[in-house]
C-alpha cells in the first residue's frame, strides 16, 4: 500500500508548476473562509470548545489530506460527529471525547485492514437519508441553550429539553437576536456571493461587529489559545485498560459515523472531479489522523463534503489544497484569535440550526415521498427516529436491518403453479395424448427457508400423479432447507414408484442438488432442458416398458 501511494502521489503531482500552485494556494484559503465558522461552531457543539474545533480542522488538513485516499479530501469536524460527541462529553467529559477518538482512529486501521470500507455500498440510500436526517435533529436540539442563551441539564439534546420543564425556559433577548441575525444573513445572502465568502463567516463577522461595539451581555466563544499544545489535551498518563472498555461503544459509533461519511463524501467528490477514491487508503488516513488528533486537544474528524465540494470548485489541483486550508486557519488563530474569543455562542448556533437544515438531503427526500415508495419511507422513518433515540451505531444497524427485512419480504414472493400437461402448449411436438397422470408443477421465485411450506403444501396435492415435472427455469436461487427439501420429495415419490423429473434447472440451483447428492441419486437423465424433452421422455420410457 505505501509504494502505490508513493506512485500515486507521484502521478497526482505530474507536471505540477506555479500555475497549479497557485490555484491550490487560492482555493486553499477559500476552503478556510468555509472552514473557519464551521470548525469553531463544531467544537462548540462538541462539549469541547471553539479551540478544540480549529485545532481539529487544523491537524485534519495536514496530517489526514496529506495521506488521503484522494486528491481532493478536506477533513475537520462535522456537524454529524457532533451529535456523537456532545452526549460523549456530557457524559464523560472531555478527557472522554479523547480516548473514544484515539481508539476510533484504531478501529479505522483495522477497517482498513480489513477492507471493510467497501460494506457502506450494502447501506441503502434511504437508510442514510435518514440517517442524516436524524443527526440533523440532534444538531438542532443540542443548540437550543446556546440559541437562546438558556441553561439546562442532560445527557442528551431530548433530557436537556425536557430540563426547561424543571429549571423554567428564560430567553435572553440578546442571544435570540444573534441567533436569527445569523440564520437571516445566511438565507438571505446570494448564492453567487457564496462561492467568494461564505454566507456563515458574513453573519459570523457581522455579530462579532455588533457584540464588540455594544458588548451585549450573551455567552461568547471565550480566550482560544495561540497554540497547537493548549493545557485541554490528550496525556499518555490519562489512558487506562478501564477506560478504553468503557469507551469502546462509543469509539465504535465514531468510527461507523468517520467512515460512512469520509467514504460517502469521497464517492461524491469523486464523480466531480472524476477521480476514484481509494477507500482502504482514505480509512488508514482517518485512523492515523484520528489517533493523533486528541494528543492536540482536538475531537474526532472525517471528511466533510462541503468544505471538499468548494475545494473542487474553486479549482484545487492537489492534496496540498487540505494543507494550505490549514495553514490558513493557523493563521487565523495567531491573527485573529483575540477577535474571535468575542463571538456570541448564539451566532455560532444559528450557523449550526442552518448547517443541520442544509444536511437534509432534500431532493432525495421529496423523491421517495412524491413518488410513494413505501419501503424506502419506512427505511426512512425508523433510520431518522432511531438517530435521535438510540445510539448512531445502533440506528445504521437497524435501518440495514429493517431495509433488508422489507427486501426479503418484497422480494420472497413464490408463485406456484400445478396443472396438467397443456397439450395446446405442446402442439407440433410430436406430444401424445394420454398424460393424464402426468402433472406439471411451474415454480417462479427464490427457494429457501422463508419460502419452503408453500413448496411442501403445493406438493401435497399430488397424490394421484405417476409422473411429475417440476419446471425450475425462473428459480434463481434456492438455500439447503429447499434442497432437503427435494430430497425428501423424491424419496417419498420414487418409494411409491412415482417418477420425478426436472426441467430448466439453473446452473446454481443444479450445483446445490449436485452437494446433497440429489443429481446422482436420480440420474442425469432425470433433467432436461424443457418441459417438452422431459415430456417426450416420459413417452420413450412408456414404449420401452410395453416392448418390454
Amino acid at each position: 500500500m505505501v509504494a502505490q501511494f508513493f506512485q500515486d502521489l507521484k502521478l497526482e503531482f505530474n507536471g505540477y508548476n506555479k500555475k497549479r500552485l497557485l490555484q491550490d494556494v487560492m482555493a486553499g484559503l477559500t476552503v478556510t473562509a468555509v472552514a473557519l465558522p464551521l470548525a469553531l461552531a463544531f467544537g462548540v457543539s462538541s462539549g469541547a470548545d471553539a479551540a478544540a474545533g480549529l485545532i481539529t480542522a487544523i491537524i485534519a488538513g495536514i496530517l489526514i489530506g496529506g495521506l488521503s485516499g484522494a486528491s481532493y479530501q478536506i477533513s475537520g469536524p462535522t456537524g454529524a460527529m457532533t451529535a456523537i460527541l456532545l452526549t460523549l462529553s456530557i457524559k464523560h467529559g472531555i478527557d472522554g471525547v479523547f480516548i473514544a477518538g484515539l481508539i476510533s482512529g484504531i478501529i479505522l486501521l483495522l477497517a482498513a485492514t480489513f477492507h471493510f470500507g467497501r460494506l457502506v455500498s450494502f447501506i441503502p440510500s434511504s437508510v442514510i437519508t435518514g440517517f442524516t436526517s436524524g443527526i440533523a435533529i440532534i444538531i438542532a436540539l443540542g443548540q437550543v441553550d446556546n440559541f437562546f442563551g438558556t441553561v439546562s441539564y442532560g445527557e442528551n439534546a431530548i433530557n436537556k429539553i425536557f430540563s426547561y420543564g424543571e429549571l423554567g425556559f428564560s430567553p435572553n433577548i440578546y442571544a435570540v437576536f444573534f441567533s436569527f441575525l445569523v440564520i437571516i444573513i445566511m438565507v438571505l445572502w446570494p448564492k453567487k456571493w457564496n462561492s467568494k465568502f461564505p454566507s456563515s463567516l458574513a453573519g459570523i463577522i457581522v455579530a462579532l461587529l455588533i457584540n464588540w461595539i455594544f458588548d451585549l451581555p450573551v455567552n461568547v466563544v471565550g480566550e482560544i489559545p495561540k497554540t497547537l499544545f493548549p493545557q485541554s489535551r490528550l496525556s499518555f498518563e490519562a489512558i487506562s485498560f478501564a477506560q478504553l472498555q468503557t469507551f469502546m461503544g462509543p469509539a465504535l459509533s465514531i468510527a461507523m459515523l468517520g467512515m460512512i461519511e469520509s467514504l460517502l463524501c469521497g464517492a461524491s467528490a469523486g464523480k466531480m472531479k472524476n477521480e476514484k477514491l481509494n477507500a482502504d487508503r482514505e480509512l488508514v488516513a482517518q485512523g492515523i489522523g484520528n489517533i493523533i488528533i486528541p494528543f492536540f486537544g482536538g475531537v474526532p474528524a472525517t471528511a466533510a463534503i462541503a468544505r471538499t465540494s468548494v475545494a473542487i470548485k474553486s479549482g484545487g489541483q492537489t492534496r496540498l489544497v487540505s494543507i494550505f486550508h490549514s495553514v490558513g486557519l493557523l493563521g487565523s488563530m495567531f491573527l485573529l484569535g483575540s477577535v474571535m474569543s468575542m463571538i456570541p455562542l448564539s451566532a455560532l448556533a444559528g450557523v449550526l440550526i442552518m448547517t443541520a437544515w442544509r444536511m437534509n438531503e432534500w431532493n432525495e427526500i421529496k423523491y421517495i415521498f412524491n413518488k410513494k415508495f413505501g419501503i424506502s419511507i419506512i427505511e426512512f422513518s425508523v433510520t431518522m427516529v432511531a438517530t435521535v433515540m438510540f445510539d448512531l451505531t445502533i440506528a445504521i444497524l437497524i435501518g440495514v436491518f429493517i431495509a433488508i427485512v422489507l427486501f426479503v419480504i418484497r422480494n420472497c414472493e413464490l408463485k406456484i403453479d400445478v396443472s396438467d400437461v397443456d397439450l395446446n402448449r405442446m402442439s407440433g411436438h410430436d406430444i401424445s395424448t394420454d398424460h393424464t397422470y402426468t402433472k406439471m408443477v411451474y415454480l417462479t421465485g427464490p427457494l429457501f427457508f422463508v419460502t419452503k411450506d408453500k413448496l411442501i403444501q403445493a406438493v401435497g396435492q399430488l397424490n394421484d400423479a405417476k409422473n411429475i415435472i417440476f419446471s425450475m427455469r425462473a428459480v434463481t436461487s434456492i438455500d439447503e432447507s429447499v434442497v432437503c427439501e427435494f430430497e425428501k420429495i423424491v424419496s417419498k415419490y420414487s418409494s411409491d414408484n412415482v417418477k420425478v423429473l426436472f426441467c430448466g434447472v439453473q446452473d446454481n440451483v443444479k450445483t446445490m442438488f449436485n452437494r446433497v447428492g440429489l443429481t446422482d441419486k436420480l440420474g442425469e437423465d432425470s433433467f432436461y432442458w424443457d418441459a417438452v424433452r422431459a415430456i417426450k421422455s416420459l413417452e420413450d420410457s412408456e414404449i420401452k416398458d410395453s416392448i418390454a
